[in-house]
């Protein structure tokens, strides 16, 4: 049953996040086309990062992963009574504290971007626009917050669609605003600022009715103890978040050192392995926290040790042949979604080599993410913060030895050493945390998945190279677009074939679910 519950709310988070990610590759084509990889895409990147860090410590990050496990004890123990009077005082909280954050960051905008790009302070223009850009984007703070609290209010109820889908609302307010408006703004790059934070503010309130239909609404509160539990919970998993995107900024701070393009290079190619990391990393690590959340109110430590074990192959299964098929494919992808206009044959290369080394890392950035929320289910946020704190250190190392003689590129690679070594801690402590987690459990599976995913990417890779020319230049987008999808439609049905051949235990579970279902 809860293999079944798991299942069914990564296939909806997945579904959701796949129109989100194609909303925000559309919006990353128009980006490339409007600004390439120039000194102005960088500034944007630069002060997006600051926002978007701040996202992550303080809404989808660690509230959800603080807020969930303890609403849900709330729902079985106290009833739903009491669990919306615990959202009602979220509401205030976050309207007062995140409310303060915002205002301070539009304030102090000047000083953090000295802080996270000591590298613009010499361009006067170049840092002031980005100071500009930060202030306009700071509001998105307090809107996403909202909007995660509405998320893991749903997530709960065991409504996760419809909060997963929201996300699209900040790529097509973008999209919208820089294709409708960029011509009405002094400096266009301006124009994807304000579709920054219109698309926040949409994201919240695409929630609202699925919420109140669900017997919940917004209002005033005043404090109430699961506060106390929360924000014990909320510190040190906002460390430990806090911890994660340091290893992105430290790529920030020392790319603003490196060649012009260099941040950008790393974006683009970021953007490409959040694909799997949010489709799948991200959906499977949501769908399981409420499931475990309730095994550990219940006591149940043997089923939650077996629904972790499924979680992680039912991930890797999915996830493999993801990261197989970016390295196979990395010229022709970024070729066919960037390459044009501003965005050169130089660019592409470029952005294919970082990534290539940021593929390396995905498989341990999702396991982390799954173990992770383990760990936020058992109430646990301490060891999360200790893996990631060495995952930093390990990144900053690397990253000081690779920067000189591979440029952005040992950037990348250093992001995906720094990941496999937080998910190799966490596998430690989460094991001699339950006992009764094996890991050997995953390897037959892992086999099967890694055999069938090189058999099936080498297949698509064979289908692209038969004309080699067209990755070359920036024309027949067309053609390149068909040629590449039937390439990895091809690689999809030879990988889900050779699983069902070798009878992949999670293709078999996927499977009879569907004949039950029919």
């Amino acid at each position: 049953m809860a293999k079944g519950k798991i299942v069914k709310a990564a296939g909806a988070i997945s579904l959701a996040t796949i129109f989100s990610r194609i909303l925000g590759y559309i919006k990353d084509m128009i980006l490339a086309k409007y600004f390439g990889a120039t000194a102005l895409s960088d500034v944007f990147f630069v002060a997006f990062r600051i926002p978007n860090l701040l996202r992550e410590l303080f809404a989808e990050g660690s509230m959800s992963s603080a807020v969930i496990p303890v609403l849900k004890e709330s729902q079985i123990k106290q009833g739903q009574e009491e669990t919306k009077r615990i959202v009602k005082s979220l509401f205030t909280f976050i309207l007062i504290v995140v409310g303060t954050i915002t205002i301070l960051g539009m304030i102090f905008a000047p000083i953090i971007v000295k802080l996270i790009a000591p590298g613009f302070i010499e361009n006067n223009e170049k840092f002031e626009l980005t100071v500009l850009l930060t202030r306009i984007m700071f509001p998105f703070l307090l809107f996403i917050s909202l909007a995660a609290l509405t998320m893991g209010t749903l997530n709960i109820n065991n409504i996760f669609f419809i909060p997963a889908l929201a996300p699209c609302f900040l790529n097509i307010a973008i999209i919208v605003v820089v294709v409708g408006f960029s011509s009405f703004f002094l400096n266009p790059i301006v124009s994807v600022a304000v579709g920054v934070t219109l698309g926040g503010l949409l994201q919240w309130l695409v929630q609202i009715p699925q919420f109140y239909k669900s017997g919940f609404h917004f209002g005033l509160a005043t404090f109430h103890p699961a506060l106390k539990k929360i924000t014990l919970l909320i510190i040190p998993t906002t460390i430990a978040m806090a911890v994660n995107q340091i290893n992105i900024f430290i790529s920030t701070i020392i790319a603003s050192f490196l060649p012009e393009g260099s941040i950008t290079y790393l974006y683009y190619s970021m953007r490409l392995i959040q694909l799997p990391i949010g489709v799948f990393g991200v959906a499977v690590g949501m769908a399981v926290l409420p499931t475990l959340s309730q095994h550990f109110a219940q006591g149940n430590k043997k089923q939650l040790a077996t629904d972790f074990i499924f979680s992680l192959k039912f991930l890797f299964f999915l996830t493999i042949p993801s990261t197989i098929g970016l390295i196979m494919l990395k010229e022709p992808i970024v070729n066919t979604l960037f390459q044009r206009g501003a965005f050169d044959s130089f660019a592409t290369f470029n952005t294919a080599q970082a990534l290539l080394f940021y593929s390396i890392g995905i498989l341990g950035t999702v396991g982390s993410r799954t173990i992770t929320a383990t760990f936020y289910s058992l109430h646990d946020t301490k060891t999360p913060v200790i893996c990631a704190t060495v995952g930093m250190l390990t990144n900053i190392l690397f990253s000081l030895l690779l920067m000189n003689k591979m440029k952005h590129n040992g950037l990348a690679l250093a992001y995906s050493l720094a990941a496999t070594v937080q998910f190799l801690m966490l596998s430690i402590f989460i094991k001699r945390k339950i006992n009764e987690i094996s890991f050997t459990n995953i390897i037959p599976s892992f086999f099967k998945s890694t055999t069938s995913a090189l058999v099936s990417a080498g297949v698509a890779k064979l289908i692209c190279d038969i004309k080699p020319s067209l990755w070359l230049h920036s024309e027949q987008m067309f053609l390149k677009f068909i040629w590449l999808l039937t390439a990895i439609g091809v690689a999809i049905f030879i990988y889900f074939l050779l699983c069902y051949l070798m009878k992949h235990d999670e293709l078999s579970y996927i499977l009879k679910k569907i004949r039950r279902h029919r």
